[in-house]
């Protein structure tokens, strides 16, 4: 029975909590914008948390979604999206990744490569499947996996390893009820890659155990030194997968909220079915914007890639400058450095850097298996931002070592 409204206000929220879906009471609150928040609203904090580009979406991008307002398209498209938009998507992924879909059967435009892993999911699992996550990873799998009536099972993955899954690692964790595996590289939050000749054991697993794979590609178009590889190209995986990938990072169009997913004509209509009676469509000013993103923006882009490499040798450089071990990363605009010796929890010491010296910076905790004793720095900010939050960080660490001599 509904608590009546005279009751205290803490009463009222105990007994309305009981209403509430036990798998989502569950679910813990995101450690990234737990961080974030903190540093919100504090001009002198540095935030290297969220990942976010420091770009704004290119004028072009926007003058054309401002143009289509004028001329008055504000209305639905259809469910998968307008038909230009997935033509143009691929013949991106063919120009791009050698990749080929059917536009009107094998893409769907989504509310941001979030939502179309969500459609994945909820498309895909039967009560009680095993999802598959290599670990350290995006925050979200694991409690979408959840929602969706899946068991999230980690794979942890190492800094020796430069954070690649192993096909040994992979198969460790398989078990009968094993379905699908996420797979996001280039990594949030490690920064790491997977080349073909890292994807080939992958992919034989994958195979061997009939599993279905959903692999976030957002990060594709921010690799340095090297192409990114889809598996979805390997020999026989095309049919198994569901890309996900979107518009936000590689364009600098975050809150537009547009991503697309991939994949065999079957998959893609059920989660269309799926799409069309939760959201309808794409927004569709976004979906003009990402069009005219992916017609005339590969020149921005590239810009805005080559900025993130400056930055991510200047980041890399200055964190073992400061003392802590980092491996270089090769995707993505994320550096995960090694705090462990400096005998503090990631979350200790994510803390303190904050508090004390005013950097925010998440925990490499909160990314699951192989995260403790890491800490997420997003290099998408100034460099001169980055130059400032360094030599805090320095600092700190000497600080810290000061402080472990004298305890010894």
């Amino acid at each position: 029975m509904i608590t009546n409204k005279t009751q205290p206000a803490g009463e009222q929220s105990k007994s309305m909590s009981s209403y509430l879906s036990p798998l989502v009471q569950q679910i813990q609150p995101s450690g990234i914008r737990r961080f974030f928040d903190l540093a919100a609203g504090s001009k002198d904090i540095i935030s290297l948390g969220v990942g976010e580009p420091d770009f704004k979406t290119p004028w072009h991008v926007r003058e054309a979604c401002v143009y289509s307002l004028e001329r008055g398209f504000t209305g639905y498209t259809s469910n998968a999206g307008m038909p230009e938009l997935r033509e143009g998507i691929a013949d991106y992924l063919h120009t791009r990744f050698d990749l080929n879909y059917d536009p009107d059967k094998q893409i769907i435009t989504t509310v941001g490569g979030s939502e179309a892993i969500d459609l994945a999911l909820r498309a895909l699992i039967s009560p009680g499947d095993e999802i598959l996550i290599p670990e350290p990873c995006y925050i979200s799998y694991s409690p979408i996996t959840s929602i969706g009536g899946g068991v999230p099972v980690g794979i942890e993955t190492f800094g020796k390893d430069r954070f690649k899954l192993t096909a040994e690692g992979l198969e460790a964790r398989i078990t009968p009820r094993s379905k699908i595996l996420i797979l996001c590289y280039p990594s949030n939050p490690t920064g790491a890659i997977m080349s073909r000749e890292d994807w080939e054991p992958i992919a034989k697993v994958v195979e061997k155990h009939d599993l279905i794979v959903i692999s976030d590609e957002i990060y594709a178009e921010l690799t340095y030194g090297c192409n990114h590889v889809s598996f979805a190209s390997l020999p026989g995986m095309m049919d198994r997968t569901i890309l996900v990938s979107g518009f936000s990072k590689a364009f600098a169009m975050t809150g537009w909220r547009m991503g697309y997913a991939c994949g065999h004509p079957d998959l893609i209509s059920a989660m269309l079915k799926i799409h069309q009676y939760t959201v309808m469509c794409a927004p569709s000013m976004g979906q003009v914007a990402a069009l005219e993103a992916l017609t005339n923006g590969m020149e921005e882009k590239d810009r805005m890639v080559d900025s993130y490499n400056q930055r991510r040798r200047l980041i890399v450089k200055g964190l073992r400058e400061a003392g802590l071990e980092c491996h270089e990363p090769q995707g993505a605009f994320y550096a995960f450095p090694s705090i462990a010796g400096t005998g503090l929890t990631s979350d200790e010491f994510a803390q303190r850097l904050l508090r004390e010296f005013r950097v925010a910076a998440v925990p490499g905790s909160v990314f699951g298996l192989g995260g403790e004793g890491y800490l997420r720095c997003s290099y998408a900010t100034s460099v001169s931002q980055l130059n400032e939050a360094l030599e805090r960080i320095g600092t700190f660490v000497a600080l810290l070592k000061k402080e472990k001599g004298n305890n010894e």
